[in-house]
C-alpha cells in the first residue's frame, strides 16, 4: 500500500516538474525572441506609424504561442534533459530503482506528460494559433512587409466539372481582370465559350462578376448561336483568394478548413499545393515528436556522471537542432523535389524513432 502509494507521489511530482521546466523553458526562451524581434522589427514600426496597440495585442500577443508552438519539440527536450539531468545528479533516480521501480515504470510519468503537451501543441496548432495568426500575418503586412498579392496572371482553374475558366490577367486593387474566357464541356465537347475584354469582381456578394465585352458561343453538333453584350451580371464559382494566396497563407486556416482548402484547390486543377499539404501533415507529426524526444531525453540524461548536466544538455540542444533543421530539410525537398509531403514531414519521426528505440535499450536498468 505504502510502495503503492509512493509510486503514485512519484509521477505526480515527475509531471509537475516536467511540466514546470517545459512552461519556465517557453517563457525564457520565447522572451529573448520578443526582445530581439523587437529589436530588428522597430524600424518598420516607427516607419509605417504602428500603433502600440496592435504592436502588443495584435502582434506579440499572437506571436508569442505561433513561436512557442512551432518550437514545442525544442522546449519538450530541454525540459527533459534539465529534469531528469537533475534527478539524476541528486541520486532520486538511483533511489526510485532501489525502491524496484523500472525504467519503464519511471516512463509512464513523463509519457503522461508527453501526451499532455501533445493534446495542447495538436489543438493550438489546428484550431486556435491559426486564428490569431490571421492577425497576425495582417498585422505584418501594413506595418512590417507587404505579404498579399496584388497581381496574378495567367489563371487557369476548373470551377466546376467540365467548367474551365481563364484570366489572363488579374488587379486586386480594382478586383479586374483582363482577357477572360468561361469553357464548358460535356463529354469531352466544347458547348459553350464565353470570352470577356473585362471581368470585375463584386465585393458586395459571394461570386458575382460583371463582364464587359462579352460573346458567348453556345455549340450544337454543327449549330452555332454567339450573343453579344456590352455588360453581364454572372456568378461564376470563382473568388480572387482562389488564385491570390497570400504568403504563409497556410498558417490562417484551422486543420479542418486547410484540409477542404486543399481538396477544393486540387479539384479545380491547382498544382502548387505542397506548402498547404506540409502544413497539414506536419501538425499531426509535431504532436507525435513530443513522445519521441522525450524518450530520447530521459534516455540520455537519466546516468548520473561527473561532469553534471552540462554534456547531456549539450547532446539534447544539438539533437533537438537537428530534429528541427531536418524537419526543414524534409520540407524543403517536398516543395522543390517529388518527395511526397506526408513522407517529407514524418521521415524525421521515422528516423528519430530509431534513435530513440537504441538509447532506450541502452539506458541504465
Amino acid at each position: 500500500m505504502r510502495v503503492s502509494r509512493l509510486l503514485k507521489r512519484l509521477d505526480w511530482y515527475i509531471i509537475k516538474k516536467f511540466l514546470g521546466t517545459y512552461v519556465f523553458a517557453i517563457a525564457l526562451i520565447i522572451s529573448i525572441a520578443v526582445v530581439f524581434d523587437f529589436n530588428e522589427k522597430m524600424d518598420k514600426f516607427l516607419e509605417h506609424n504602428a500603433p502600440w496597440n496592435a504592436i502588443i495585442f495584435d502582434y506579440y500577443m499572437n506571436f508569442v504561442p505561433y513561436f512557442a508552438n512551432l518550437f514545442s519539440p525544442l522546449f519538450v527536450f530541454i525540459a527533459v534533459i534539465f529534469f531528469t539531468s537533475k534527478l539524476a545528479e541528486n541520486s532520486e533516480i538511483i533511489a526510485m530503482f532501489s525502491c524496484g521501480m523500472s525504467f519503464k515504470r519511471m516512463m509512464r510519468p513523463y509519457m503522461i506528460s508527453a501526451a499532455i503537451i501533445a493534446l495542447a501543441t495538436f489543438a493550438l496548432g489546428s484550431y486556435i494559433i491559426p486564428q490569431g495568426s490571421v492577425v497576425r500575418l495582417n498585422f505584418e503586412d501594413k506595418y512590417v512587409k507587404p505579404k498579399k498579392k496584388s497581381f496574378a496572371r495567367n489563371i487557369q482553374l476548373e470551377i466546376e466539372n467540365g467548367v474551365i475558366a481563364y484570366i489572363d490577367n488579374y488587379q486586386d486593387y480594382n478586383k479586374t481582370g483582363h482577357r477572360f474566357s468561361l469553357d464548358k464541356f460535356e463529354d469531352k465537347k466544347l458547348v459553350s465559350h464565353l470570352t470577356a475584354r473585362r471581368i470585375v469582381y463584386d465585393t458586395t456578394s459571394v461570386f458575382k462578376w460583371t463582364l464587359h465585352d462579352y460573346m458567348i458561343r453556345e455549340l450544337d453538333g454543327m449549330n452555332e448561336r454567339i450573343t453579344k453584350g456590352d455588360k453581364l451580371d454572372s456568378i461564376i464559382k470563382i473568388e480572387p483568394a482562389d488564385f491570390l494566396i497570400m504568403k504563409n497563407q497556410q498558417e490562417m486556416l484551422t486543420s479542418s478548413e486547410l484540409g477542404a482548402y486543399i481538396d477544393k484547390q486540387r479539384s479545380r486543377g491547382v498544382a502548387n499545393l505542397k506548402e498547404f499539404e506540409i502544413e497539414y501533415h506536419k501538425r499531426i507529426a509535431t504532436c507525435f515528436a513530443s513522445f519521441i524526444l522525450t524518450i530520447i531525453g530521459v534516455s540520455l540524461s537519466s546516468k548520473k556522471t561527473k561532469g553534471g548536466m552540462g554534456l547531456y544538455l549539450g547532446i539534447g540542444l544539438g539533437l533537438s537542432f537537428s530534429y528541427i533543421l531536418f524537419q526543414t530539410v524534409a520540407s524543403t525537398f517536398a516543395v522543390n523535389g517529388s518527395v511526397s509531403p506526408m513522407i517529407a514531414v514524418w521521415i524525421p519521426n521515422f528516423l528519430y524513432s530509431f534513435i530513440a528505440l537504441y538509447l532506450y535499450k541502452k539506458a541504465p536498468k
